[in-house]
């Protein structure tokens, strides 16, 4: 009889295994295109056999433990990958936008108004003292001055644009670290309780993945189920249950505004995510850019200015300045240059005094073809400028394919570990169903002989 109660016993077990399994197969069907699910697996362990005379007999089965499949140094991988694609991407849009301020193709950008300038010279070398001519001269100074402005202008309005998605996206990453670190304390608890956490670390990966997106993110396992974030050069994120707000400050020499953990600048250190992105677009390149286009500008200006003095205008008066450009430099010259003079009368043409002298027009002309900005003849400045401009935008979309395809093969990798795959689920719903019936119909063989056996002993009894 103890026997018959005995294998009763394992097939319930059985039965009961079976039914973990099952529900944790299910699981795994119900949430195939959930994002960020990572595939259960079951694990049966036999029960420790017990002892029964001289003999040890088996005592059933038993759930080891539910495990979730994934790979930790692809997560991490993924995590990496994923915050230099997000830089890369911040850091291209913001740079074809710039691109496309000096798409010459329409002839109004910088390139069309400086050559507009100086073949409006050339047209008055061939008649100084026409006035349509110099009116004509004036206007070009007037297109390529206001040209310049603009392009400075639109500059400055897409670093001020890269400033408030410097704001808004550490606010994101101070909503997401909070989260991480609730989700961090159900993962240690469930780990502590010796229950499944798999669905708390689903969770907070997928939060660890968004993060990477916005910031350069490092992982370090703590060994009892929770994590610590830094930055990559160490600033602390989230700390067990604890999260670290990051903060941004004015900046008193840019005006922009510098990322701070815990009362330090880390600006200059952030590495990766859509916010290093952002803080190179403008703190270095548009300042480059900029740099540059002044340089274009006073190079222009103040090398006109020079030769404009040099000479006498159509009334014989010495000729002053054509353009106002900064006296202490070429920083802000794109931004500021003006034509000084509104009477094209003004303009001086001429080296010996009389009106119809084109000498010192002509002198003018020459700057063309002189090398007027940091070592260079303006086109040619300008036409680096457009060169390097275009040779960021390549290098990015270079390296925003490059790792997108990274991204992409890590993903691919991922899913082939964690993913679900409905075909295989649905056999080991078959297997564990079968197994469920076959440990049902030995409960009810052992029911049925338990019974024989009772009814049995009461006839030998009543006997």
């Amino acid at each position: 009889m103890g026997t018959l109660i005995s294998s009763l016993n394992i097939a319930l077990q059985s039965m009961q295994a079976e039914q973990e399994a099952l529900a944790t197969t299910t699981n795994n069907i119900a949430n195939a295109n959930t994002p960020g699910y990572t595939r259960e697996t079951v694990s049966f362990e036999e029960t420790p056999p017990v002892q029964y005379g001289g003999l040890l007999l088996g005592d059933g089965v038993t759930i080891g433990q539910i495990t979730s499949q994934r790979d930790s140094l692809l997560q991490a991988g993924l995590e990496q990958q994923t915050q230099q694609q997000a830089k890369y991407n911040s850091y291209l849009g913001t740079m074809q936008q710039v691109q496309s301020l000096f798409n010459e193709s329409s002839g109004n950008g910088v390139q069309g108004s400086v050559t507009a300038f100086f073949n409006s010279l050339q047209q008055l070398s061939t008649s100084p003292s026409d006035s349509n001519l110099r009116q004509a001269v004036l206007t070009a100074a007037q297109n390529m001055a206001q040209t310049f402005n603009t392009t400075a202008g639109n500059l400055s309005q897409m670093q001020q644009s890269a400033n408030v998605t410097v704001t808004q996206t550490v606010n994101q990453i101070n909503s997401l670290t909070s989260q991480i670190a609730s989700v961090n304390a159900q993962v240690t608890a469930a780990t502590a309780s010796g229950q499944n956490a798999g669905t708390f670390i689903d969770q907070r990966d997928q939060l660890i993945q968004q993060l990477s997106g916005l910031v350069d993110v490092s992982t370090i396992d703590t060994g009892n189920g929770g994590v610590t974030l830094t930055t990559s050069n160490g600033t602390a994120l989230v700390a067990g249950n604890q999260s670290f707000q990051l903060t941004t400050q004015t900046s008193a020499v840019s005006g922009f505004q510098d990322v701070y953990s815990q009362g330090s600048d880390i600006t200059s250190s952030l590495a990766g995510g859509s916010l290093a992105g952002a803080i190179q677009a403008r703190d270095v390149t548009i300042p480059s850019i900029l740099s540059s286009l002044d340089a274009l500008a006073y190079g222009i200006g103040s090398s006109v200015n020079s030769v404009n003095e040099a000479g006498t205008d159509i009334n014989g008066n010495a000729g002053g300045a054509l353009f106002l450009v900064p006296a202490s430099g070429a920083a802000g010259a794109a931004s500021t240059i003006a034509a000084a003079i509104t009477d094209p009368s003004k303009i001086a043409g001429s080296l010996n005094g009389t009106a119809g002298d084109n000498s010192n027009i002509n002198a003018m002309l020459a700057l063309q073809n002189q090398s007027i900005v940091n070592g260079q003849t303006p086109l040619n400045a300008y036409s680096n400028l457009v060169f390097q401009v275009g040779n960021d935008v390549s290098t990015a979309q270079a390296n925003s394919t490059a790792s997108s395809a990274m991204v992409q093969q890590l993903q691919n990798q991922i899913s082939s570990v964690s993913g679900v795959d409905v075909n295989q689920e649905s056999v080991n719903l078959v297997q564990y169903e079968r197994a469920y019936q076959a440990a049902a119909q030995v409960s009810g063989i052992i029911d049925t002989l338990t019974a024989t056996a009772i009814n049995l002993g009461q006839s030998v009894t009543a006997a």
